[in-house]
């Protein structure tokens, strides 16, 4: 009888803990996932950054890479010349 009670509260024990201990557990483990899906962002957002960054560096420093630029996104060409476009 004795060991039928210690097995009942220890039954009720291990319950109330779950009970209060597993919800902060799921929520800890979410909060994990979202750091991680963060720290995978701001790892990629700092790689743009330095392309960002190289590109301003050669706008800067390059006349031949902003002309590049220009005839890329603008269409502009130079007095004279003839443009070829393929199909």
């Amino acid at each position: 009888m004795e060991r039928k009670k210690i097995i009942f509260y220890l039954l009720g024990f291990l319950a109330v803990f779950y009970m209060i201990f597993l919800p902060g557990f799921s929520d800890l483990q979410k909060l994990k996932e979202e750091n991680e899906q963060h720290r995978k962002r701001i790892e990629l957002l700092e790689e743009q950054n330095e392309e960002l960054k190289e590109e301003l560096k050669l706008m800067r420093e390059d006349p031949d890479y902003i002309e590049k630029k220009a005839r890329e996104k603008l269409g502009i060409v130079r007095k004279g010349e003839i443009i070829y476009k393929g199909q």
